[in-house]
Order: C-alpha cells, then structure tokens, then sequence
C-alpha cells in the first residue's frame, strides 16, 4: 500500500509499490457493476410513473419551463420591441425567400407565421427566428421545379383542375411535411446525435455553396430575364448559360432599381454593425416602401414592363392533406432537406444557448420542428428553419424569449390580413437584391480557407469538395459528396495514425515522443510503441506494419529463420557434422547446405522454437554455423501504450493475438499500459489469453512497465545462456544444454 501523493515546493511525491494490471486488482478491489442490456434500456424507456410522466410533460413542452421564471418588468418591453422588428424582417425575408422556392411571394407570409405558433410551445431554443431559410427555400425549389417544370402538362394523381401556380404550392408543401415527418421520427427515436455528422467545415462550405447557388437564381429577376429554373446537375451551368446568352435583353429599371436597393442597404447593415444600435436602423423595410411607393407613383409595371409582385392573398387558406404521390417522388428530397434544416437551426440555438446560459435539446428540437413543419404545410406553407440574420435581430433588439417569435409572427398576420395589398407594386427585383445582400455573411465564409489550411488540411479538403460538388452538381448530391468526404477523412485518421515511438523526459515519469524532445532517456533493449486509436478490421493490419517499422525487424521472419537453422542444426547433428566435445561443440568439415528448403518444408516454421529434443541451446546473437543466418534482434522487451485505445473489434483481437505470440516467440517480453478497463474486459471475454499471452503482461501505467523491465533486466549486457568456447575458440552461438542453472545466468 502507498502513501497518499504530497505536494512539496510545486513538485508532487508519491511513494508507492509498481503494480501490474494483476497486482492492482489484488490490492484494490473493483467493484462489480450490473451492466444494462438493451432489454433493460428498452424496458427503463417504456416505464411510466408520477416523476418521468411529469418530466416528459416539461421536456415536451419546453414554454412551461420559460414561463415559470418570465420576468414581466424586466423582459416583456424588450419582447415587444425584438418581435415588432423581427416580424418586419420576416415579411420582408418571406416575400423574397419564396422567390427561391418558385413560388408565388404571398406564401412566404405562411412560412413565416404557421410555424412559429407551434415552435412557440414546442421549441426549447428562446432566441431562435423560424421562419423560411434560403437553403430550404432553394432546395424546396429545386424539387418543385423538377415535378411541375413549368409551361408542360404534370401527370401526377391530384393535381387535375390546379393551375400551374396551385400544383407549385402543393408541390412545396408536400415536401415541407414529408421533411416535418423525418424531423418528427428522429425526435421521437431520440437520433437527434445524427446531426454531428455535419461537421461546421461541411456545413460551411455547404452554405456556401448554396449562397452561389441563390446569387445565380436571383439574377433573373435583378436582370429581368426569363429563365427557366432546373434542379438537375449542373443545373447552376445552365442558368448562367441562359443568363448570358439574354443579357442584352436586361431590363435597365431593374437592374438600376436592384443596385440602388443593394448599396444603400449594404451601407445602411454596415453602419448599424458598427454602431451597435439597440434597434438597428430598419434600412430594408425603409428601401422596401420607397421601391414599392416609386414603383407604384411611377407605374414601373406598365411604364418599364417591370415584374412586381403582384395580387396578394388576403387571408389564409382552409387546411389540406399533402399530396402522397408527391411525397413518394420527393424522399430522397425531403431527408436532406430536414437534416439541413435542423442542423443549421440547431448549431445557432447552441451559439445563443451559450450565450445566455440555457440548454437547448436537440431531440427535442427535433419534434419542434417536425410539428412545426408539419402543422405549416397542412396551411401550404414551405421548410422552416431559421434566417442567421432574422435571429441576430430578434436576440439583439432585446429579445429574451419565444414571446418575440410569437409578436414577430403577429405582425406578419397584420401584414397577410390586412395591409399585404400595399406590397402588390412592389417589383421583384427589389426582393432578389434584398435576397442577394443578405448572402453577405454566407460568401464570406470563404475567408475560413487560409486558416483551415494553415490548421486543418482534412478540414481543407472537407470544406472545398463539399462547396465544389454543391455548386457543380447540386445541392443534395453535394452535401452527399460533402457527407461522404467527411466520413472518409474520419476513417482515414482512424485507419492510418501517427504511431511513435515514445522516450522518457529524463528525471520525470513522463513518458513522450522521441522525436519532439532533447533531454531523453531510452531504456537498452527496451522499445516503448504508441499507437492514438481504437484497433479495429481496417487498421490491424497497419498497426502491424508500424509496429514492425518501428522494432526494425520482423518478428514472424525472425522465428521462422530461427526454426529454419534448428533444422539444419539437427540435420547437421544427423549426419554427424557437429561434435559433441568437453569444450563445446566443434563444426566438423565447412557445410555448403544452403538454408533453401521446398514447400513442403514450410509448415510448422511459425510455432514456438523447440530445443527439448536437441543436448543444446542457441544463442541467436552470437555467429552460427557456416551459412546459417538469422536476422538479430536488438531488443528484449516491447512496451505497448494502450491509452488512446478507445475500443478493439475481434478482428483486432485477433490480429493483436497473432503480433504479439510472434515477438513471443523471439524471446521477446510484451507489456502493455494504460489498457482502458473495458477494453480489457474484452479481452478477457473473447478468450484473449493463453499460456503465451497472460494478464500479468498488463499495466497501469507506462511508468510502472518500465521499472518493472529495469528490475527484471538490471544488466542488458548479460545474456539468458550461459556461455561456452568451442573447439576453434570461436563462438558459434551452439552451447551444452546443463541441467543445472548457473547462478548468473539473467531471467
């Protein structure tokens, strides 16, 4: 038994005897833990009583917790101002937003106002703006455009007797509840994890991607062209074709009402960052009515052939059931289309969650937005999710929680009931260049390039194939492409790790990569092997090769060499050119046999080396008969530094079994340290030790190995065998076996 560690002038003294896995077992006991099975995890998650029914209650339904500790005097002003500035915003984002989804702009007003009442009771994020996303909008587009591609007749069970723009919003609402579905399924299934495989390298250069992809869709109406819009690849290729090849037939008010609108309201975003307003100047909603009085006083429609808006709806539409055939077009879709949602919505809950020191539940957010989203499209609503530039203004004008969402979503009802017929003159052009200066923050991602190459060159390459098979292909194929790469720099790290070879940092027990430090100490003969990662099918195989790399030879060669002279050695002995003298063994005659054998020769030179029929011993690194050669062996223990073994397959198992009897049976001790405890149970589980391969090879820690080693090997100088001189007073490397066992020989 130890002392208990001291703390003296910084340095800590701990006095203590060395332990093997073994002896630590001995003297401490561990305690024996009931492990649940997963009939226990499913029978524990299907138990119902008074405390986890109140509990689910609360999780479900996350206003509960917010309303409890609401302070009315201090946060209810700050509510109102955030959701009065919020709402116009979101009017404003709607109208352009649905641009994007091909859809007639008065259905972004639905987007913006269905799926906030619900997120409202539902959501646990009290900072987050849902409402239409850009992303979404464009990937809703994409789909609604493949299925109802415009000026052609679409067969598809439902839509007899809708016109164009009625099939469009079946189409987009559709989707939005087939996406709603998938959200609510991985809420229910508690798989809200799956999102941390959109790492925010893939989910940036995404973003990117698709902020290309809508700067080059909202040409069309800064330029006022005609444009056919297509969700094939490459599509991004065609649009740019077709703009191109009708640039000169631009409509010059558009395109100088666009500009006006983009630089004025750039200066106007520019200056309310740097001053910091408490409410920022509403430059968007200022432009907005300037363009919608000009375009009105002016007859920009009439006069300039100017597309606007156009009739508004004035009320909201009775509930419908979605179209199922849609649905079942749209599958593969609608689960891109959910993830990317949830995960955009999610890491920015995270950032004002941290911000303001609350927790938000991913799952649980997860049934917030598939209700949300589900509740809207049955009212022909679009994907919901969050606008980072709508949240930013909702958090920064004071708002504290969901009750801004519920005014925002208030004032866009007013605008949808009763004003939304001032917004008809309104030109089109205006709401892309809105669109395209709100894609400021997602271009400028590009600026996390250098630092992620200088930092990351994985992250590098997870970022640029992600944003070019995005912008090349399309955006579901790209973050497919952007998925794949990820996973694949993942396995690639895990396949192939930086193994070292580590050293003592003189005077210390700390143990260090050779290569990164001066001041080391080496035990002789002795070989410390660290490999960072779980051992699993894909990198056995590599561990071995590093491993052999890193000893300098190899183990199974070796033994095989070695069997191979133990059978010229009785070859020899039959055939009677070895001698048996007082003085030792005397080579009689040069043998010429070269060590070459057939095939049929070659089974049973990986087993463990026999010299119990044989009067003798062989030290393997003294010089042996005439052509007989074995590859040395510089090094009589090897210490393997388990600590960064998170886990061990049974191919793993199976393969470390096989590399370590190999140095066995070399004569080479194993030892291994700071083997995690369940990976050791493992291994006890699958049978992993033998009479070769036993416990007391096991370490707590790579300190105690190696004074283990130095106290069984105090002098490395001295061999196993005890040494005799042949007849020609060279050594051969044969010797007399004794009976007896000298007193210096070293175990």
């Amino acid at each position: 038994m130890g002392k208990e560690a001291e703390l003296v002038d910084g340095l800590y003294l701990v006095e203590r005897q060395v332990f093997s896995e073994d002896s630590l077992s001995q003297e401490f006991r561990r305690e024996d833990r009931i492990r649940k099975v997963l009939l226990d995890h499913i029978r524990e998650y299907f138990t119902c009583d008074s405390t986890r029914l109140k509990n689910a209650v609360l999780s479900f339904f996350p206003i509960i917790g917010w309303v409890k500790i609401y302070k009315f005097k201090q946060w209810l002003l700050g509510d109102i101002i955030s959701g009065v500035s919020t709402g116009l915003v979101s009017v404003l984002q709607g109208l352009a937003f649905a641009l994007l989804a091909v859809l007639p702009p008065g259905y972004g007003l639905y987007a913006a106002f269905f799926p906030v009442l619900t997120y409202f009771f539902l959501g646990t994020s009290r900072h987050l703006s849902v409402g239409p996303f850009p992303v979404l909008s464009l990937m809703v587009g994409g789909v609604v455009e493949r299925l109802v591609p415009g000026n052609t007749t679409v067969n598809i069970t439902g839509f007899e007797g809708l016109s164009e723009e009625e099939q469009r919003v079946v189409v987009a609402s559709s989707v939005t509840f087939l996406m709603g579905i998938f959200q609510l399924a991985l809420g229910v299934l508690q798989i809200g994890f799956i999102v941390i495989y959109l790492s925010e390298t893939l989910v940036s250069g995404f973003t990117t991607a698709a902020a290309i992809h809508i700067l080059v869709s909202q040409l069309k109406f800064v330029l006022g062209l005609d444009v056919k819009g297509s969700s094939d690849a490459f599509n991004i290729f065609d649009t740019l074709g077709q703009v191109f090849t009708q640039l000169y037939k631009t409509n010059i008010a558009d395109l100088l009402t666009s500009i006006v609108i983009m630089v004025v309201v750039y200066i106007g975003k520019e200056l309310n960052d740097k001053f910091k307003l408490r409410v920022p100047i509403p430059v968007e909603i200022i432009m907005t009515i300037i363009a919608c009085g000009c375009s009105y006083g002016f007859n920009f429609e009439a006069r300039y052939n100017v597309i606007v808006i156009g009739k508004m709806i004035d009320g909201y539409e009775p509930p419908f059931a979605p179209n199922v055939e849609v649905m079942k077009q749209s599958v593969g879709d609608a689960f891109p289309i959910a993830i990317v949602g949830f995960a955009v919505a999610f890491s920015v809950a995270k950032v004002y969650s941290v911000k303001h020191d609350y927790v938000v539940d991913g799952n649980q957010e997860l049934i917030a937005f598939g209700v949300s989203n589900i509740f809207g499209a049955s009212f022909r609503s679009f994907a919901a999710s969050t606008a980072l530039s709508r949240t930013a203004v909702q958090e920064s004008t004071g708002g504290k929680t969901q009750i801004a969402g519920l005014i925002s979503a208030i004032i866009v009802m007013i605008v949808t009931l009763s004003i939304g017929f001032l917004l008809e003159p309104l030109p089109r052009s205006v709401l892309g260049a809105l669109v395209i200066v709100n894609l400021k923050g997602m271009l400028l991602q590009f600026r996390e390039l250098p630092y992620l190459w200088r930092k990351d060159k994985a992250d590098f390459v997870t970022w640029v194939v992600t944003c070019a098979a995005a912008i090349i292909l399309n955006l579901p194929l790209g973050l497919a492409v952007g998925l794949g790469v990820e996973l694949l720099t993942v396995i690639f790290r895990t396949q192939f790790p930086r193994c070292s070879v580590l050293a003592n940092i003189k005077g210390t027990d700390i143990y260090r990569d050779r290569k990164d430090y001066i001041s080391i100490y080496e035990p002789g003969g002795v070989k410390i092997f660290r490999i960072p990662s779980p051992l699993f099918f894909a990198n056995i195989e590599f561990f071995r090769d590093k491993l052999v790399q890193a000893v300098g030879f190899n183990p199974l060669r070796v033994l095989k060499k070695r069997n191979k002279a133990l059978r010229q050695i009785r070859k020899m002995i039959k055939n009677g050119q070895l001698h048996i003298t007082p003085g030792g063994f005397e080579a009689i005659g040069c043998s010429t046999n070269e060590m070459s054998e057939d095939e049929s020769n070659m089974e049973g030179l990986d087993q463990p080396i026999d010299f119990s029929d044989l009067p003798i011993q062989v030290n393997w690194k003294a010089e042996l008969p005439v052509n007989m050669y074995v590859p040395p062996v510089d090094i009589h223990s090897l210490v393997l530094d388990f600590s960064a073994v998170s886990f061990i397959d049974i191919s793993g198992i199976k393969g470390l079994k096989t590399i370590l009897k190999e140095f066995i049976r070399v004569d080479v001790g194993i030892y291994i340290v700071s083997c995690d405890v369940y990976v050791l149970d493992k291994l006890h589980s699958c049978m992993f030790f033998d009479d070769e391969i036993t416990s007391s090879m096991f370490f707590p820690t790579l300190h105690d190995a190696i004074l283990y080693i130095q106290k069984e090997q105090p002098d490395n100088s001295q061999e196993k065998e005890t040494c005799f001189k042949v007849s020609n007073d060279q050594s051969n490397g044969l010797y007399q076996r004794r009976t007896e066992n000298p007193s210096n020989t070293r175990l």
